[in-house]
């Protein structure tokens, strides 16, 4: 997942989202129409509230896990995103260890906004600094979350994957494009996103 199919960008699943910015290589069409909210990893896949196919729910309190990356994911004409992806204590000690595979209990998640211009700071920045470009995060597109569990998601590399637009679940459909658009980073755990530098 973090999840999309490799669709128009065959985005994240080109999570991380998308790295950070390889995440944007995989999940990128499919997010592009998606949002956020609510609730806790699930082991009934079936309620309403959980993704299909990998039965998650989205985690509470995933709003203040750490920051692991920040991307942008432009596509000409169609999508102009922020992205931050999250971790749990789990995947952040991973993270900033190098331990890969990750070990289980680790998510990742990976929220998305529109990306808009911050039209008052353009107007305070361009007496300094002419040309100058503000932007900031708008409306949500949608949430994505990778969560690893080596035995109950053995067929897929040991991770599930769930996509939330409003605070529901996409359907299959899109479910079923999360793990083949990670494929191409099974060398780093099926997992595009990469630990942002911190000096």
């Amino acid at each position: 997942m973090l999840m999309a199919g490799m669709r128009a960008i065959n985005w994240w699943c080109a999570v991380g989202v998308c790295a950070a910015l390889a995440l944007l290589t995989g999940h990128a069409a499919n997010s592009i129409a998606q949002s956020e909210q609510g609730a806790s990893p699930d082991k009934t896949a079936g309620s309403s509230d959980a993704a299909p196919i990998y039965g998650i729910k989205i985690p509470a309190g995933y709003r203040d896990w750490q920051l692991i990356a920040v991307d942008q994911l432009l596509v000409a004409g169609k999508t102009d995103q922020l992205r931050a992806q999250l971790g749990n204590d789990t995947a952040i000690k991973a993270f900033k260890e190098g331990t890969i595979p990750f070990p289980d209990g680790s998510i990742i998640a990976a929220i998305h906004w529109t990306r808009v211009p911050l039209e008052e700071n353009n107007k305070v920045l361009n007496g300094p600094f002419p040309g100058a470009s503000n932007f900031l995060a708008g409306p949500v597109v949608n949430v994505q979350f990778m969560v690893k569990d080596s035995k109950k998601y053995a067929a897929t590399g040991g991770w599930g994957y769930a996509d939330f637009k409003d605070g529901k679940p996409q359907g299959k459909a899109l479910h079923e494009t999360c793990f083949p658009c990670h494929v191409p980073a099974k060398d780093h755990d099926y997992v595009y996103t990469h630990y942002a530098p911190v000096h």
